[in-house]
């Protein structure tokens, strides 16, 4: 199976709180929603097809949470709360024991261990979409197959970056891209071995 991280940027790599801001989750952030004015018809589109398409979502706590509430509240809208509530969840948390949220595996303890035998199932897709923290830690830990990065025309100048300032490097190669009318960019990578330098 193939793990897809799918992630929602800013133009100086902030993933944090694209919907709005959430003080409980993000105290003192007063930059979120930066997604929201920009969103067209096509982009939106494009991101939910993006969650149309896996086999099973893992997602990490607090974005796991926020979903619940969210989405899970919204299972048959047609849209982004189908797409997520009609399939299998991988919940990775050393706090949740018990999920109420319908076709949800709770991940603990060796998680790289369980994750790698996710991936040798054969075929379909594992998307991680939000879950910033946890997307870093998979591909620090080279669990990542693909990154898919919707970048949003805007600079918030402070905010969780999805890639950490130091860490391993890779060398991507570019799958596909769309530029849509509102300067949304969407790129798809696969992700290889160490770049080559000069």
């Amino acid at each position: 199976m193939k793990l897809t991280v799918s992630m929602q940027v800013t133009l100086d790599g902030v993933a944090q709180a694209n919907g709005g801001n959430n003080e409980e989750m993000d105290p003192g952030f007063t930059r979120g929603g930066w997604a929201l004015p920009l969103n067209d018809g096509e982009a939106v589109q494009y991101i939910l097809d993006t969650w149309q398409r896996p086999d099973a979502f893992l997602l990490g706590r607090k974005t796991y949470g926020l979903f619940e509430t969210f989405w899970g509240a919204r299972s048959d809208d047609g849209g982004f709360g189908t797409a997520i509530s009609s399939k299998p969840k991988y919940l990775v948390s050393t706090t949740v024991t018990d999920p109420t949220w319908a076709q949800t595996t709770v991940i603990s303890g060796d998680v790289a261990a369980r994750v790698r035998e996710l991936k040798a199932q054969p075929g379909g897709e594992l998307l991680v979409v939000g879950s910033a923290a946890l997307a870093r830690w998979l591909l620090q830990n080279q669990l990542v197959d693909e990154l898919n990065l919707v970048q949003f025309p805007v600079i918030v100048g402070e905010g969780k970056r999805f890639l950490p300032q130091n860490g391993l490097d890779f060398g991507l190669k570019l799958l596909d891209s769309t530029v849509f009318s509102t300067g949304i960019v969407a790129l798809t990578y696969r992700v290889g071995d160490r770049p080559e330098y000069a």
